[in-house]
This record gives C-alpha cells, sequence and structure tokens, in this order.
C-alpha cells in the first residue's frame, strides 16, 4: 500500500473536518437565512435536511475515501475509471474557483481586523465598505484597478494557507485545526455571551427564533435548509473524501459524521445568538425595529456588524475579535480545500507535494487576483453563485449515483459498517439512492427555472455567460483533460480495504 499522509488521531481528523466545515457563512449566512425562513420554525425543515441528507452524504463521502484510501479522483478512477474526470471536476472548481475568492473574503476580514482598533469605518459603514474600501464598480466590466489594502491581506493570507499545507497532514493542517478550532469557538463564546447582556438582545434573539410555522409551507425554505446543509459540510467538495482516506484502517467513520455534522450545526445556531443580539441592540440605540437594521450575508458583516461596533462599549475589542474570529474561520476552510487538490495530483501524478504546494499558493493568488479589482465584488458574487447553485449539486447527484448505483453498493456499506459503532442499513441506502439525489435534482431544476425566468441579481447575461457559465465549463473542461492524462503512479491499482 502507498504511503500517504495519515492523521495522527481520529479527534485530529475531527478537528480538521470540523474546520473545514465551519467557515464563514455559519457565522453570518446561517442566521440571516432562519431569520428569513421562519426563525424557530426553521429548525424543522433545516434538522431534517441535516438526517436525512447531511450525514448520510457525510458517510458516503467518508466510507468512500476509507474504503478506497484515495482523494476524489483517486476514488472515483477506483470505482470506476471512466468516472475520474467528476473527482477532478470537483478538486479544481473548488481549487481554481471557491478558494480564490474565499482568500479575498478572508483577506477583507484581515483589514476590517485592522481597522476594528480605530474604528477606521466611522459612521457610515456601508459607504465606507463599498465606496472607500473596496470601491466599487457599477458593472463586472471593466474590472478597474486593483485594490492595494486588499491584495496586501491578500498576500498574506495565501503564505498562511502554504505555511499551514506545506508542513503536511499531521504537522501542518492536524496541528492547525487543534489550534484554530478551540481558539475559534472560545473567541464565539465570548462574543456571544458578551452580546447577549447587550440592551435590547432579547429583541434580537426573539427575532431570530420566534417561530413562524407559516413559512415552513413553502418550497423554497425547504430547498434553502437542503441547500444550506450541503453547502456547510462541505459536501461535494472532494474534501471530505480526501480527509477519511488519511484516516487509519480502525477508524469509527459513522460517530465521526454524525459529531462533525452536529458540531457544525450547534455552532452555527450559536454563532447566530452573537449576531441577533448585536442587531437588538442596534435597533435598540437607533429606536426602529430589529427588521430595519438586519443585512443580508457579506453586508451584515462588513456595514452592520462595524456599525454595532461603533455604538458598542468597548466595540473596538468587539470588533476585533470578531473579524479575528472570521479570519480563523476561513483559514481552517481554505486550507482544507488546497489540501484536497494538492493530495489529488500528488496521487495521479507522484510529484513532489512541497514543490506543488508551493506552485499552487503561487497560482492561487494570481488567480485571486481579479477578486481584489474594484469589481471584485460582482466577480465573487457571480462566480460563488455558477459553482455553489450548480457545479456542487450536480456533483452530489452524480457522486450518488456513481457509488449507489455503479458500483458495488454493499462492498461500501459493509465496509462502514466494519469500522464504525453505528451501522448503517436499508434506511441510508434509500436516502443515498434514490431520496438525496432526487432532493439535490429539485434544487437544481428550481434554480434553473428561477435563474430562467431573471437573470440572477440582474445582471448582464453577459457577465453571467463569461464569468459564471464559462468558469464552470473552463473548470470541467480541465477534469476531463487531466483525467485523459495517464497515472505516473501505481494508486489507482491498489485494492480498497474492503475488496
Amino acid at each position: 500500500m502507498s504511503d500517504r499522509g495519515q492523521w495522527k488521531s481520529e479527534f485530529g481528523f475531527v478537528l480538521a473536518a470540523v474546520g473545514s466545515a465551519i467557515g464563514l457563512g455559519n457565522i453570518w449566512r446561517f442566521s440571516y437565512m432562519a431569520y428569513e425562513n421562519g426563525g424557530g420554525a426553521f429548525m424543522i425543515p433545516y434538522i431534517f435536511a441535516l438526517l436525512t441528507a447531511g450525514i448520510p452524504l457525510l458517510i458516503l463521502e467518508f466510507g468512500i475515501g476509507h474504503e478506497r484510501i484515495g482523494s476524489a479522483p483517486l476514488a472515483f478512477a477506483k470505482i470506476n475509471r471512466r468516472w475520474e474526470w467528476l473527482g477532478w471536476w470537483a478538486v479544481i472548481f473548488v481549487m481554481f474557483g471557491i478558494v480564490l475568492y474565499y482568500t479575498v473574503i478572508i483577506a477583507w476580514c484581515l483589514n476590517f481586523f485592522k481597522y476594528s482598533f480605530t474604528l477606521a469605518w466611522g459612521d457610515d459603514t456601508q459607504k465606507f465598505f463599498l465606496e472607500e474600501f473596496l470601491q466599487l464598480s457599477d458593472s463586472p466590466f471593466p474590472t478597474g484597478n486593483v485594490r492595494t489594502p486588499i491584495i496586501v491581506s491578500l498576500a498574506i493570507i495565501w503564505f498562511l494557507n502554504w505555511a499551514i499545507v506545506y508542513r503536511g497532514v499531521q504537522k501542518g493542517i492536524e496541528t492547525a485545526n487543534k489550534i484554530f478550532m478551540p481558539l475559534l469557538f472560545i473567541l464565539t463564546a465570548i462574543l456571544v455571551f458578551w452580546s447577549l447582556t447587550l440592551d435590547g438582545a432579547g429583541a434580537g434573539i426573539e427575532a431570530y427564533l420566534k417561530p413562524d410555522f407559516s413559512k415552513i409551507t413553502k418550497p423554497k425554505v425547504w430547498i434553502d435548509a437542503y441547500s444550506q446543509i450541503f453547502f456547510t459540510l462541505s459536501l461535494g467538495f472532494g474534501i471530505m473524501i480526501t480527509y477519511a482516506s488519511y484516516l487509519p484502517a480502525k477508524s469509527n467513520i459513522t460517530k465521526s459524521a454524525f459529531t462533525i455534522a452536529l458540531i457544525n450545526s450547534g455552532f452555527s445556531i450559536f454563532a447566530g445568538l452573537a449576531t441577533f443580539s448585536v442587531l437588538g441592540y442596534m435597533a435598540l440605540q437607533q429606536g426602529v425595529n430589529v427588521d430595519d437594521v438586519v443585512k443580508e450575508t457579506i453586508i451584515l458583516a462588513f456595514v452592520a456588524y462595524p456599525k454595532a461596533m461603533t455604538l458598542l462599549p468597548g466595540g473596538n475589542v468587539f470588533g476585533a475579535i470578531f473579524f479575528f474570529s472570521l479570519v480563523v474561520a476561513g483559514l481552517s476552510s481554505s486550507i482544507s480545500i488546497i489540501e484536497a487538490f494538492v493530495s489529488a495530483v500528488v496521487d495521479k501524478f507522484g510529484v513532489n507535494r512541497q514543490a506543488l504546494i508551493t506552485y499552487t499558493a503561487v497560482f492561487g493568488f494570481l488567480g485571486s487576483v481579479v477578486f481584489t479589482t474594484q469589481s471584485g465584488l460582482l466577480w465573487l458574487d457571480i462566480v460563488d453563485h455558477f459553482i455553489t447553485t450548480y457545479g456542487l449539486i450536480v456533483v452530489g447527484i452524480l457522486e450518488c449515483i456513481l457509488v449507489g448505483w455503479l458500483f458495488k453498493f454493499e462492498l461500501i456499506k459493509k465496509h462502514i459498517n466494519k469500522v464504525s459503532s453505528i451501522h448503517v442499513g436499508t434506511i441510508w441506502g434509500f436516502l443515498i439512492r434514490f431520496f438525496v439525489p432526487v432532493i439535490l435534482l429539485i434544487i437544481l431544476i428550481f434554480n434553473l427555472v428561477t435563474e430562467l425566468s431573471q437573470p440572477y441579481e440582474n445582471y448582464s447575461w453577459t457577465s453571467l455567460i463569461l464569468i459564471g457559465r464559462d468558469w464552470l465549463l473552463a473548470t470541467l473542461v480541465a477534469g476531463f483533460l487531466i483525467a485523459s492524462r495517464p497515472w505516473k503512479t501505481e494508486r489507482h491499482k491498489e485494492e480498497g480495504r474492503a475488496s
């Protein structure tokens, strides 16, 4: 059996997988989505989605990586040589798509961490973020100038990514997450308990968690719940397959999957308490309803939060903790994406790992530059929409078809049960082979119909096609091209653990 990296402990693997799952979206996206979709009532479709899609798919990806002993392309090639391209497509569009703009958002967080100490954004935080910091263009074309503060921070982020992944699975990624994850939980706990003491926090929490059961009858709420679960657990990224391949032969796969999924979801709900406590405080200070201060996604983090910090006693310290938490959460996710790509290339071509990581970091940094321009936020929005709305969903559907229908499904199930304390059976098989692909197909069709009826965010069709669609197609072509190249190692000929 080839010498591949391995986790020092199962605990280290769990922390690394949790680090990949918990990212920027857990801290600002989940709470906004819950608020929009019925508050406490949203927890019903969210938990249902977690149990019927999130955990089953996570178990599947762990099972694939652990039994086939490989990164996503290698694991899929061992299942069926003609499906190797699917693994490459996933790791390529995640590496040369998601992580390119994701590192830029982390760079924004690093900038705002520095700004927190002096509250440099002033009273008009929206004007500061959009006009002074981003100097945002009106359209994606032309891209405009590179923003110097952003590209300097971006270089720091890419250096940190390089330094951690360069040190390997045990000394780099596992060690980093043993520091990052406890630190992130401590920082988030400080934010939550601090924010709960604020005047108006109760109104904010009520807005966040008060159940509106009328909303859960709407199909979009359920689609949002399944989409959130799918994305937040890094499913379809190729990461969890890669991480599981580094586990020793005796590893409790299902227990780890339940642990990781529950920690990730619990963290999202917990972090939302800080977000809405702060929004409740803002509403009280400004004499308005909580509804009037709630902003969506990125605007929430870089406009609403900074505004709250200007009103908050000790706001500069609160701001520093908040943005440092985002940097830590972002880094733990970005290193997992880079590792999934690097592992795939090393598995197939046997190249020097350290040299590959250096080249990957350099080209990754260069690829990120377009998102540091004046139209960077617009490019980010379009690329993110196409990759997460179409790329990841298609990979998830095909992954279920490949393993559920074109492979010896009982072999994977038998292997998972052999090494796990919680056994999977007929219900898990039904979910993977029928339920999950149908749900993902419904989400895909819903998104397509919505998209064709009205261009996404009213961007021009030219921008959507050239930036979004063509970016996704280019990575698909790259996936087929790399899959067509001959193997330079013998790893694809090795048997799986259950074979």
